[in-house]
């Protein structure tokens, strides 16, 4: 005795197999939750984008790399977040490495971000190049005087040299990449070199450093370059001008900011459709542009401001050794007493 269902019974079966399918598209996630490190006037504008073309909203959270990654390791399974951006690749590398990212596989990001701007294992992508490089006042330093990182390490910069403060990843990391580059002793030299021929005690950010470059209270100091395009755009009369060194070696040590899908996402496909925007055209001049920062997608041009500093070689290295070596770059500098 078989009959067939009526159009009122099987309405319902019928709303429930829908509502079923929805829910376990992956896809059809209308909102992505993201734990930035990045200030929102910085993110913002590209999450609006993202939602226009998509239909996806982004919730957002911005804090300190360090309150998020801690955030993240708290909630455990319960985090609402799907994506993490943050700066710095040790600040990346710290996040896998607890746990906190998970491997994903995207031909798009993997064609758009160069291989040595991500991790190898699919945990983190790059989203903007920064420079970590010297700025110098013009009034007081020739040109031709500069040249390496190491060489701000000679006597003939005595009294003439700014850092920030080693307590900051920037600092960190560079010091990480020279560790990979020349090896711990020979690391160990130079930035003995470097405070030995600081003119102040370290500052506590890179614009600080440059104010004092510009004062006269020291020579040359070393910055991320998007540092100096916002102070040159609110003071454009400082006498400062960005170096780029290490050109006949191996080239400027560049950093990233860059972002990857947490390890509890509940929105998995929707946060890599979000990062495989973060790395197209339309995302990477926002991305970039808005805090002078160089695309990460090489097919992308840097701003016009970003591409008047002239164009530079970049160190090849892979951003993974900047959190493969921090603690032992921490390490070296609290031995030679760069605090």
């Amino acid at each position: 005795m078989t009959s067939l269902l009526s159009a009122k019974q099987l309405l319902p079966i019928l709303l429930l197999c829908i509502s079923f399918f929805f829910m376990a598209s992956p896809l059809h996630a209308q909102e992505v939750v993201v734990y930035s490190a990045r200030m929102e006037q910085l993110i913002k504008p590209m999450f609006d984008a993202f939602t226009t073309e998509t239909g996806i909203k982004v919730k957002f959270t911005t804090d300190k790399e360090g309150a998020l990654l801690a955030r993240l390791q708290a909630e455990g399974k319960r985090t609402p977040a799907d994506v993490l951006i943050t700066s710095d690749a040790g600040n990346l590398w710290e996040a896998a490495r607890a746990g906190l990212l998970k491997s994903i596989s995207s031909p798009i990001l993997e064609a758009n971000i160069p291989v040595q701007l991500r991790d190898p294992q699919g945990q983190w992508y790059g989203l903007s190049i920064r420079a970590r490089t010297l700025v110098y006042n013009k009034e007081k330093v020739d040109p031709s005087e500069l040249s390496t990182y190491e060489d701000l390490a000679n006597p003939k910069w005595k009294g003439r040299l700014c850092l920030r403060s080693s307590k900051k990843v920037y600092n960190q990391s560079l010091v990480a990449m020279m560790i990979a580059e020349h090896g711990e002793a020979k690391t160990e030299q130079i930035v003995k070199g470097w405070v030995a021929n600081l003119a102040t005690e370290p500052l506590s950010d890179d614009t600080k450093a440059m104010e004092y470059v510009a004062a006269g209270r020291c020579d040359v100091t070393l910055v991320n370059s998007y540092y100096y395009g916002r102070l040159m755009e609110t003071s454009p009369n400082l006498p400062l001008v960005i170096f780029w060194p290490n050109q006949e070696n191996n080239g400027v040590h560049i950093n990233i900011s860059g972002a990857g899908v947490t390890q509890h996402s509940k929105h998995e496909a929707a946060a890599i459709k979000l990062l495989e925007f973060l790395s197209s055209e339309k995302a990477q001049n926002l991305f970039a542009d808005v805090n002078f920062e160089f695309p990460a997608n090489p097919q992308i041009k840097p701003s016009p401001v970003v591409t008047s500093w002239g164009d530079f070689k970049k160190s090849p290295m892979n951003m993974i050794k900047a959190g493969e070596l921090q603690a032992t770059a921490v390490k070296l500098m609290d031995r030679v007493g760069y605090r």
